[in-house]
């Protein structure tokens, strides 16, 4: 068996015998961190717009499954047999929700139609990427055509990664979720 210690003495004699000019062309010791200061702010914002996309998607993910929720409230005619108000089916609706969204910053747009085919929306927002706050509640009667519409404008943190994500006013992402109905003859 060797001693150690021999074995770590031979290896600082081998290091003091290399000509120092040398011995710094070859030491690598400092190479893996200036390596990972080189990738890792494009990494982190990389990993940033991933995070951020996927949050993106959750909360309109949310927001289509509480519209369709809401939605149904209206189909089956419990929201008119209730003469719900606006704020109130605002209020079932925010029930829905996650602690994800502001029910505050939470629009509505509930409208009736006589047929599909004279199904017409506006915009939910304006040509500047601000909302048209045109929205109306108009559940409709039994055999109406009814559409009813949530949106929301989602804070876009990592606005300035150029992600696309952005395609509102003040750094935000307009979702807008939609169910299209018929009411039953409730």
């Amino acid at each position: 068996m060797h001693d150690p210690r021999a074995l770590i003495s031979d290896c600082q004699a081998l290091l003091a015998c290399r000509s120092w000019p040398s011995e710094l062309w070859r030491d690598r010791s400092g190479a893996t961190a200036v390596e990972f200061a080189m990738i890792a702010a494009p990494f982190l914002a990389v990993l940033m717009a991933i995070i951020e996309s996927a949050v993106v998607l959750l909360a309109g993910q949310v927001l289509q499954t509480a519209t369709a929720n809401a939605a149904r409230q209206i189909m089956t005619g419990q929201a008119q047999n209730s003469a719900w108000s606006a704020a109130q089916f605002k209020t079932y609706v925010c029930g829905g929700l996650t602690v994800m969204f502001d029910c505050g910053k939470l629009n509505m747009d509930v409208r009736a139609f006589p047929a599909f085919t004279s199904v017409s929306l506006p915009s939910a927002t304006n040509a500047d990427g601000t909302l048209t706050n045109a929205y109306v509640y108009r559940p409709g009667n039994p055999g109406d055509v009814v559409v009813v519409r949530l949106i929301y404008q989602w804070p876009i943190f990592a606005s300035g990664l150029g992600i696309g994500l952005v395609n509102s006013a003040n750094h935000t992402n307009t979702l807008v979720a939609s169910a299209a109905f018929r009411n039953e003859p409730y």
